[in-house]
């Protein structure tokens, strides 16, 4: 079986996804293959240069796959161009919404148009959020295929052991208004404790700094399901998030997190205060959430679905 996966870049959120799902498939023997896009990395010419380039990569691309799978919604557009007998497109978070959020009303206009026109060039949607997958369901008709993302946790193999540092309150994310790093930020002057920002460092580096802290925040506006809050369950690192999107597929509040709503900064502040003074919920937390992601969310849980997804597109 031969696989093409297409994304504007094979890290951070959906690529990064993109990316393990090719390596834990190639290790058992399917044939993937990524399309790699030069772009122009400036904010608003990001997904048109993207899209403009890769159409032009893929009509000159004479090869024949039996799948191909856009992993965001200007990668179905570079699809189109692709021969493949099922053409796939995954979007994790609502995409409209998202662009409505970010960007002005003229590329929010646009940025509508484009996943309209993205939806009728796929034969299969997926996500990796139950949310997203109602949204699109209830307000569109359209059936999405639910494939979560797994945690590889082979990969933890190569985090050191780190000194603890009790009162570090870490946030993990892009610096960007969606993942509402702002709201953190405002608060940040009453925390008794120290916040640490990892926006730019190397995964092993992020990981290592989340492994020695007491405390994952998650204070975003909107969401799919974030890949750090499964890695801070898996860690046994408290978490607090908001609750938006996917998130409360992951955090039962109390249980397994603690859940507050968005745009709420008294009410961060005043979690995080309980819950750094409060290490036998802090405890409590951490080992909840251990044992869920191991339980839902590994590849040893999830593998076959993923392999059986392929699989049936082309029977």
């Amino acid at each position: 079986m031969k696989i093409l996966f297409i994304s504007p870049k094979y890290e951070g959120g959906i690529g990064g996804h993109a990316n393990r799902v090719a390596e834990k498939l190639r290790e058992n023997g399917l044939d993937i293959e990524l399309m790699h896009v030069p772009h122009i990395p400036i904010k608003n010419l990001k997904n048109p240069s993207f899209t403009i380039l890769g159409t032009i990569k893929a009509m000159l691309n004479s090869k024949e796959y039996d799948v191909v799978h856009a992993w965001n919604v200007p990668s179905a557009f570079v699809m189109k161009k692709i021969k493949a007998k099922k053409k796939v497109l995954s979007i994790h978070g609502i995409y409209g919404q998202q662009v409505e959020k970010i960007h002005s009303k003229t590329t929010s206009s646009i940025g509508k148009r484009a996943e309209q026109e993205a939806l009728k060039i796929a034969d299969v949607f997926t996500t990796d959020s139950k949310h997203v997958q109602n949204f699109y369901k209830n307000e569109l008709k359209i059936d999405f295929i639910h494939l979560p993302a797994p945690l590889d946790t082979s990969k933890f193999q190569e985090i050191p052991d780190v000194e603890k540092k009790k009162n570090q309150v870490i946030y993990i994310g892009r610096d960007s208004f969606e993942k509402g790093i702002d709201i953190l930020k405002k608060i940040e002057h009453d925390i008794d404790g120290n916040v640490v920002y990892c926006t730019e460092l190397s995964w092993s580096e992020t990981m290592k700094k989340l492994k020695e802290s007491a405390i994952l925040v998650v204070p975003s506006r909107m969401e799919s399901i974030p890949q750090v809050i499964k890695e801070a369950f898996y860690l046994k690192i408290p978490v607090i998030a908001t609750n938006v999107g996917g998130i409360p597929e992951l955090i039962k509040t109390q249980e397994t997190g603690i859940l507050i709503e968005p745009e709420d900064s008294q009410s961060l502040l005043d979690e995080i205060t309980k819950l750094l003074k409060n290490p036998v919920l802090q405890e409590e937390l951490s080992e909840n959430g251990h044992k869920f992601i191991l339980e839902y969310y590994t590849w040893e849980s999830l593998y076959q679905k993923y392999v059986d997804f392929y699989q049936n597109l082309v029977k």
